[in-house]
C-alpha cells in the first residue's frame, strides 16, 4: 500500500527512536555477546518490524517499497545486528511467499512471519555455487506426494532461528543451469532438516549464519513455491527487492558514520584547532557526505520505481552496487577522521568498519551487480538508452 505522508512520518519517527534510545546503547553489548537481546526482539514484534513487508490481508504492514526503504535507512543506523533479527523476514525469508505463494500458503506461513512468530530464512547458497546460483546442487525429487531433498546450504543468516526456509533446490538433475531449479518451503522441524553451528565472523556480531543441512527431507508437494522449474525467477524477483532494502540499510550506516565523523572532527583539537577545520579532514566529510546523498537519491528513485511496477532489476542493482562500495569507503574515511582512536574498539567505528564490509557481498556481490547491470544494458540496447 502507499502510506500517506502521516502515516509514513509517524512510522519512521517511531523506528528512530526505538534505534535512539533502545539499539544505539546496546551496541557494545551486542557486539561482544554476539546476541540481541529478546526484549529487544520483543520490541520490534511489538513495532512490527517482522511484518514490514507482509501484506495487511496477513498481518504485516504492508508497506510500498518508498516506505520500506525510508524505514530500512532508520534500522541501518545502528548496528546491523539489529535489523538482522527481522531481516529475514521482511525480505529474502518471506517475499517469494508474498510474490509466488499460492492463497493456502499465505494463509498458513504469513500470519506467523509477520508478527515475528515464525522466523524464516532464505536457503539458496551452498559450498560451491553463491553468485552463480545457476550451478545449485541440492535436489529435491519427486516422489509421490512428497520431494526428497538432499544437499547442504552455507552462510544461511537466522538459520539457528529459523522455523521456515525457503529453499532453491534442483528439481530437474539433468537440466543445467538455473531452468532445473524450484523453490520450496520447508519446516524447520522436518524430519532429515539440520542446521549447523553459528560461524565465527569478521563482523555482524549478534547476526548468525550456518549450514542447513537437507538429508533425505521429505517435503509435501503443497510446499511447492510456483511451478517446477520456476526457482530462479523466484530467487531473482525476491533479490530485486532484497537489494533495495540492503542499499538503504548501508546508506543508513554512512548516515550514521558521517554524523559521528562530525561529531568527532569537531571535539578534536590539532594544530590549536579542531580537526574539522583542516582542509583535509574537510575531504574525507565531504567525500562521505556526497556520495551517501548520491545513493539515497539512487535508492528512492528505484523503490519508487518498483512501486508504479516497472522493472528495475537494472536499478536495484546499480543502487546496490553504488551505495554498498559508497558505505565501504565512508567506514574507511571514518576511522582515517578518527585516527588511532578508529582503531580502538572504544569508540566502535571499528566495528561499524568490519560490519560495513558484508554489504558488498550478500545479495549478490559487486561484481554479480556489475554482470547484471551489463547484462541490463544490453538487452535494452543503445536505442532505449537515450
Amino acid at each position: 500500500m502507499a502510506f500517506d505522508a502521516e502515516i509514513r512520518q509517524a512510522l519512521i519517527e517511531q523506528v528512530r527512536r526505538f534505534v535512539t534510545e533502545k539499539c544505539i546503547p546496546l551496541e557494545n553489548q551486542v557486539g561482544e555477546t554476539d546476541e540481541v537481546p529478546q526484549e529487544i526482539v520483543d520490541e520490534m514484534k511489538q513495532l512490527g518490524l517482522f511484518g514490514l513487508a507482509v501484506p495487511e490481508d496477513f498481518g504485516g504492514l504492508g508497506l510500498d517499497m518508498e516506505t520500506e526503504c525510508l524505514v530500512a535507512f532508520e534500522l541501518g543506523r545502528t548496528s546491523p545486528a539489529f535489523r538482522s533479527v527481522a531481516g529475514t523476514n521482511i525480505g529474502i525469508g518471506s517475499q517469494a511467499l508474498v510474490l509466488f505463494g499460492t492463497d493456502e500458503q499465505k494463509e498458513k506461513w504469513l500470519p506467523g512471519i509477520a508478527s515475528g512468530d515464525l522466523v524464516s530464512s532464505f536457503a539458496l547458497t551452498e559450498p560451491g555455487a553463491g553468485s552463480d546460483a545457476g550451478s545449485l546442487t541440492t535436489k529435491a525429487i519427486r516422489d509421490g506426494d512428497h520431494y526428497v531433498l538432499n544437499g547442504t546450504k552455507r552462510y544461511i543468516t537466522n538459520a539457528n532461528k529459523a522455523d521456515l526456509f525457503t529453499v532453491m533446490a534442483r528439481t530437474a538433475p539433468d537440466v543445467k543451469g538455473p531452468k532445473g531449479v524450484s523453490a520450496f518451503v520447508v519446516e524447520r522441524d522436518t524430519p532429515g532438516v539440520s542446521v549447523g553451528q553459528p560461524e565465527k565472523k569478521m563482523g555482524q556480531q549478534g547476526a548468525h549464519v550456518c549450514d542447513v543441512i537437507f538429508e533425505d527431507a521429505r517435503v509435501p508437494v503443497d510446499n511447492l513455491i510456483g511451478n517446477e522449474g520456476e526457482g530462479f525467477k523466484v530467487a531473482m524477483s525476491v533479490l530485486d527487492k532484497g537489494r533495495l532494502h540492503i542499499s538503504a540499510v548501508a546508506t543508513g550506516m554512512s548516515e550514521r558514520l558521517i554524523k559521528e565523523m562530525v561529531a568527532y572532527a569537531s571535539e578534536r583539537v590539532q594544530g590549536g584547532k579542531p580537526i574539522i577545520d583542516h582542509q583535509l579532514i574537510q575531504a574525507l566529510l565531504a567525500d562521505s557526505q556526497a556520495e551517501t546523498y548520491a545513493a539515497k537519491c539512487m535508492i528512492l528513485d528505484a523503490a519508487k520505481k518498483r512501486d508504479a511496477g516497472e522493472n528495475v532489476t537494472l536499478l536495484a542493482s546499480s543502487a546496490k552496487l553504488f551505495s554498498t562500495e559508497a558505505n565501504g569507503r565512508v567506514a574507511d574515511r571514518a576511522v582515517q577522521v578518527f585516527g588511532g582512536a578508529g582503531y580502538i574498539t572504544d569508540y566502535g567505528i571499528e566495528r561499524f568498519y568490519r560490519d560495513a564490509r558484508i554489504f558488498r557481498l550478500y545479495e549478490g556481490t559487486s561484481q554479480i551487480q556489475q554482470i547484471i547491470i551489463a547484462r541490463e544494458l544490453k538487452k535494452k540496447g543503445a536505442a532505449d538508452l537515450l
